[in-house]
């Protein structure tokens, strides 16, 4: 079976969680043997590792002129630009704090560069909306020009290509929801982003959300037939046995770690107070907060407010090797988030023996039994969580090693497998 995959990102050039799941769903479904994956992203580097899949840049790929109607901007876009006002910033939820910007009702011309091609930022920028549905008119040239069996769209920024990509080929939609406005937002919906999604999701023949608490969203929030969205959850790649190694942190304190965008979505400002709770009581302990986004000048201001800056530390966004050097010299890792659809990186740090809090507003506190699990809001439950685990051995002891087992069975082939139930359920339908 052939898959025509749509993402925003992979990597090594990657935002956050959405690349880091797109790669390890990737390498998973590698290992089934029988399913072949054509993954698409807007720009390509070139140093992306393609052992496992073919990966096209949409920026690469020559279009003719076309004369398209995209409703949901409600104009014709005749031909295809270059010249877009691109701001680089960390994901899409800051897109939206960053511009009100509207495309409604206006005429836009855009023009290929002279081999033809659209060129992408591939980032999240001002001129976003744009590159969304410029990425949907080439991914029809992609499903016109390509053989595949079934269409694969990760998030809103991707419904819009898998949408254009089902009516060139009539081949059937799965899309993949990693998150919903209503969890970036905290219920303020962007209208235009909530149109995008529903529209995907109406036009899916199937749905695959990363947890229960996303696929409540879903159905209740969007109006989507509950037969035909189906959990799979989101899982780590093993860690190879050579990148176990003690790594020294520096100081002869605890290190207590936040590690996501600082946004309202993923609750700093209840983690900062945590801290100051805890600094009360013991002294040997540093904060930090690993990450970047909206939130985190007011999050330093708040630090120096509480007068705790000389036990808090702002890292700025991290990726790659140095998330996994921040999980080793951390003694508890923190996720307080408000509405988190799943939240990769508790599994990441239990993975480098951790012991993790999590707060039960997250879709991954549905698979995990040893994470200490507190509400995003209960900030002397946080402080107690972390004290506890500071300074009883026996307690931090038993959340590495029970902790470090359970997340060593959530594998991505694993989630992959189910995945690829969900492709044979929607292929068949359609041949019905």
């Amino acid at each position: 079976m052939r898959v025509l995959m749509f993402g925003w990102e992979f990597p090594p050039h990657i935002s956050g969680g959405l690349g880091t799941a797109c790669y390890g769903l990737t390498n998973g479904l590698a290992q089934l043997n029988d399913i072949d994956v054509l993954f698409v992203v807007p720009k390509a580097y070139g140093d992306e590792d393609e052992s496992n899949l073919k990966l096209i840049g949409a920026g690469d790929i020559p279009v003719t002129r076309k004369n398209k109607q995209f409703s949901s901007l409600e104009k014709k876009i005749e031909y295809y630009e270059v010249n877009s006002k691109i701001v680089p910033y960390t994901d899409p939820e800051e897109f939206w704090k960053m511009t009100t910007k509207t495309e409604k009702k206006e005429s836009h011309f855009v023009e290929v560069d002279e081999q033809g091609c659209v060129k992408f930022s591939g980032k999240y920028g001002a001129d976003l909306l744009k590159e969304i549905f410029r990425y949907s008119v080439v991914a029809e040239v992609i499903a016109e020009d390509n053989e595949f069996d079934v269409i694969h769209a990760h998030d809103w920024l991707a419904y819009p290509a898998g949408i254009a990509a089902k009516k060139a080929s009539g081949k059937p939609l799965v899309i993949h929801v990693h998150a919903t406005d209503f969890d970036r937002s905290g219920g303020n919906v962007n209208p235009d982003v909530f149109k995008i999604e529903k529209e995907g999701m109406d036009a899916a023949d199937r749905i695959i959300t990363v947890s229960n608490l996303t696929r409540n969203t879903v159905i209740e929030k969007y109006g989507i037939d509950a037969d035909k969205v189906v959990t799979v959850y989101n899982a780590v790649e093993p860690i190879d046995e050579n990148e176990k190694v003690t790594f020294e942190k520096g100081v002869n304190e605890k290190v207590v770690t936040f590690l996501g965008r600082i946004t309202m979505q993923k609750g700093p400002e209840y983690y900062v107070e945590a801290a100051y709770q805890v600094l009360k009581r013991m002294n040997n302990v540093r904060f930090v907060m690993a990450g970047s986004g909206d939130m985190m000048e007011a999050m330093i201001r708040r630090a120096a407010q509480l007068g705790i800056t000389d036990r808090f530390h702002f890292t700025g966004f991290l990726k790659g090797k140095d998330v996994f050097d921040m999980f080793k010299m951390s003694d508890v890792y923190v996720m307080p988030s408000v509405s988190e659809p799943f939240g990769i990186s508790p599994l990441e740090a239990m993975q480098s023996n951790v012991p993790t809090i999590i707060s039960n507003q997250s879709g991954v506190s549905e698979i995990l039994t040893h994470a200490f699990k507190i509400d995003f809001w209960d900030i002397n439950a946080m402080a107690d969580a972390i004290y506890g685990i500071l300074n009883y051995p026996a307690l931090s002891g038993m959340f590495k090693q029970y902790g470090k087992a359970e997340v060593d069975s959530l594998q991505w082939k694993n989630s992959a497998a189910k995945t690829r139930e969900v492709y044979l359920s929607a292929v068949a339908d359609a041949t019905v």
